[in-house]
């Protein structure tokens, strides 16, 4: 504007002219800037609300995906429980009292022979005792009779 006045402060209308007419061009292209900060602004705006929407649905997909997990894993932890309580119906427990019956009788058996390998040793000794004391007795007997005959 200042180089129009100018322009027609010299009288040169031309000039004044070309001068106005890169001044309103200026100021059109000025709105047309401002008018797309507006336009980015308000899309700016429009793309936070859609990550915030976006962020939620997240936080909720996730929240549902970790309800489903525990709800697979608790179906497991049935069907497991249910598979042990049709096992046992079925004689498998029965089966598995037998194997420790049969694994105690079994460890009472060796027991036993245990003991008594060890007290036969015992009674073995204790007659050997009862030979030899008696051994003894009747060699002092003999002894004795021998030196009463001489």
């Amino acid at each position: 504007m200042r180089k129009a006045e100018l322009a027609v402060e010299k009288k040169d209308g031309a000039l004044a002219r070309a001068a106005l007419e890169r001044s309103m061009a200026s100021k059109d292209l000025a709105e047309n800037f401002q008018q797309q900060v507006a336009d980015q602004r308000s899309e700016v705006e429009s793309l936070k609300s859609a990550l915030q929407k976006l962020e939620g649905k997240l936080a909720e997909a996730q929240a549902k995906s970790e309800v489903l997990i525990a709800r697979h894993r608790r179906a497991r932890a049935s069907k497991k429980a249910s598979d042990a309580k049709l096992a046992v119906r079925a004689g498998a427990g029965s089966r598995v009292f037998d194997r420790m019956k049969d694994k105690v009788l079994h460890a009472e058996a060796v027991g036993q022979a245990w003991a008594e390998v060890s007290g036969e040793d015992l009674e073995d000794r204790f007659e050997a005792l009862e030979k030899e004391k008696e051994i003894d007795r009747l060699l002092a007997e003999l002894k004795s009779r021998k030196l009463l005959n001489a």
